[in-house]
């Protein structure tokens, strides 16, 4: 409180005189020598408005120590020399290798030039070719910032980003809502060539390694051409004996903070570190490829180059690109450790009972695995080591279209500060999302650290899984509710993927569309699916794990007469799973497909446990279910024939696990 004598008497209402209004006059006796001054807090240290700015942030230095003193940036140096060895490993990374090796490289905001450290405008490397106009430039790399830090820059340079009501950062990903499959390309080369899955039904788009070389080019030099440019280094995989090294450069802070969220963020010790990556992304996805370049179909290119260890993203800004392209990697160099990499869910009970939950679009595999009763591990993607289960990424990338609190809590409770929700639409005074509007895209989403789920499981790791689920939206109606599956069936449900999407016609009937996708993630899988299932059955059956096929879909009848089975019901039915009940249930086989089904579980009606029964007409179950088992047959020639390597055919056992008519 300000000190101006009222305490001291010095001020006092008197009583001979009036004023306005009839109130007394304030009679006023100052001392001469007092000064009215706000006395309730020291005055700032700081002579002018940059000094006081100047002490409101404080600067972050590394406080841990490090262990491993032969990594790169060992601790037996100083703070001026690891900066500068991170900053040449960064410069290494942006090196154009036709013209000169590395650009100079300045950590820091260039707008903020005062806050630069003086000693890191260092040229580390010494031009071997030519010198390019970028060689004359300083490129400021933003490395590693927080998710606050991430918030500033796109708030003030991004046209398109938002604070939303709750606090999360609403980003536009430009002309491209969703990944480009079609644009997607991996070098062929004499190891690739053997090692991957190429032709038909491959989601492996051959280039060479010269064009790969153009692209990259192309990406270094519209990235160094900027005055500044985000670093991420980050870990993929919880489990530390099989993590792998990534960096991303980009050139928006959106593409920054959506990594930040999805990859794993590492402590402090780890960064300091971190040395040399062991993967790279190049995404200058703000600058479109030449179309004139050989491979070239589109302004848009994802390329990826295992040999290199790098991928290349040109013409497309969607997010996305770098999260499946990062597990297309892991795909590659996870089984070469003899480590599956699946395309999953996964939690844990109470009781340290493991579940994998495989499924395409609209199988439940995301309401299933997020289980309040118990730990999610993670929701998309893991590997399955001799050490048990462990998830690839540190974030959640949820679909936020008609996103609801009740239908879905753990993930609109996510959506808050530190979350990147992608094309979305919002009140524009408000700023309240509404997750119905489509106007930008249906194809919405949210992007958010899994420790804003409250039940994950931190680290997301778990021992080796009791049950591997197998979920298909099956829209003929004739798939059972749960069938217990034989090593060889799971393998070949598996290397099938099947679901039943509705589509309408013309005339507005609407029929089921079956769908498959090898291993339930075809488009990211790089070995044959057999390689896949062949380990997924090796490790299912070394750690004493059951399959089961799951019908999420319909019953009675097909989409239009029959109903979908109560999500109640499935419940139920996935916690019998989880208890163990289900493996002591008695069980009669189907007919065509083989499969073999309870004839009991509590709280389910037992009729609907074999879909015959729920037919009314029992000839058009039986047309269609020939009709189902002719359309999974089709799909399997693709495979039964297929050799890889030295390997020879599928084996007479999984043909055999198929349905038989």
């Amino acid at each position: 409180m300000a000190n101006c004598g009222i305490g001291n008497g010095e001020f006092s209402f008197g009583s001979s005189g009036v004023g306005q209004n009839g109130l007394a006059k304030i009679q006023t006796q100052r001392k001469e020598a007092d000064v009215c001054h706000d006395d309730s807090a020291a005055p700032v240290k700081a002579q002018t408005i940059d000094e006081l700015h100047s002490l409101q942030k404080k600067k972050s230095a590394p406080t841990t120590p490090l262990t491993d003193t032969q990594g790169a940036f060992a601790n037996n140096i100083s703070e001026i020399e690891r900066q500068k060895l991170q900053l040449q490993s960064i410069s290494a990374s942006l090196a154009s290798l036709t013209r000169e090796t590395g650009p100079k490289v300045v950590k820091g905001d260039p707008a903020r030039k005062h806050e630069t450290p003086k000693v890191t405008h260092v040229h580390h490397f010494t031009p071997t070719i030519a010198v390019s106009d970028s060689a004359l430039k300083s490129t400021h790399v933003l490395y590693n910032l927080s998710g606050t830090e991430l918030y500033e820059q796109a708030i003030k340079y991004e046209k398109g980003s938002f604070i939303t009501s709750t606090g999360a950062l609403a980003t536009l990903s430009g002309a491209k809502t969703g990944r480009s499959p079609r644009d997607k390309r991996v070098v062929k080369d004499e190891t690739t060539e053997d090692e991957l899955w190429w032709g038909k039904g491959s989601p492996n788009i051959e280039m060479d390694e010269h064009t790969f070389m153009v692209n990259r080019e192309r990406a270094v030099d519209y990235l160094n051409s900027l005055d500044k440019v985000f670093v991420n280094d980050q870990f993929l995989n919880w489990d530390p004996e099989h993590r792998i090294k990534v960096r991303i450069i980009s050139a928006r802070a959106y593409h920054s903070l959506f990594m930040h969220n999805m990859c794993i963020r590492p402590t402090p010790e780890e960064l300091e570190n971190f040395g040399t990556p062991d993967f790279t992304i190049y995404n200058a996805g703000q600058f479109p490829c030449n179309r004139y370049t050989h491979y070239m179909t589109t302004s848009t290119s994802i390329d990826l180059n295992l040999a290199r260890r790098e991928m290349v993203i040109l013409g497309t800004q969607y997010a996305g690109e770098m999260k499946k392209g990062l597990f297309s990697v892991m795909h590659y160099l996870m089984p070469k450790r003899q480590i599956l990499s699946l395309h999953s869910g996964c939690n844990i009970g109470k009781d340290g009972d493991v579940a994998l939950f495989f499924g395409l679009s609209g199988t439940g595999k995301t309401t299933l695995s997020t289980d309040p009763n118990r730990y999610l591990i993670g929701d998309d993607e893991h590997c399955w080591s001799e050490n048990g289960v462990s998830n690839i990424e540190g974030g959640c990338y949820a679909k936020c279209i008609d996103l609801s609190k009740e239908k879905e809590p753990g993930i609109w409770n996510a959506i808050k500060f530190g979350t990147v929700l992608e094309n979305v639409v919002f009140d524009e005074h408000t700023r309240e999302v509404d997750h119905s509007d489509k106007s930008v895209t249906e194809n919405t989403r949210a992007a958010y650290p899994i420790e804003y789920i409250p039940n994950a499981k931190i680290p997301c790791v778990g021992p080796h899984p009791k049950n591997a689920i197998l979920l298909a939206c099956d829209a003929f109606g004739v798939l059972p509710p749960v069938s217990k599956l034989s090593l060889a069936q799971t393998m070949y449900h598996f290397i099938s993927g099947y679901t039943a999407l509705v589509a309408g016609t013309e005339e507005g009937v609407k029929e089921p569309q079956a769908t498959f996708s090898a291993c339930f993630g075809a488009a990211f899988i790089m070995l044959h699916p057999t390689k896949y299932a062949a380990m997924l059955a090796e490790k299912m059956q070394k750690h004493g794990a059951t399959g089961w096929l799951v019908n999420t879909g319909w019953s009675g009848g097909s989409y239009g007469s029959g109903n979908r089975i109560k999500l109640a019901y499935t419940r139920r039915i996935i916690n019998a799973i989880h208890s163990g009940s289900l493996l002591e249930a008695n069980y009669k086989k189907t007919d065509v497909f083989g499969l073999e089904i309870p004839t009991e579980i509590e709280g389910v009606p037992s009729e609907i446990l074999d879909p015959v029964n729920t037919w009314p007409d029992k000839k058009a179950y039986n047309d269609t279910l020939l009709k189902l088992a002719g359309l999974f047959k089709k799909n399997f020639e693709g495979f039964t024939n297929y050799k890889i390597g030295k390997d020879s055919k599928l084996t007479e056992e999984i043909l055999a696990a198929g349905p038989i008519f």
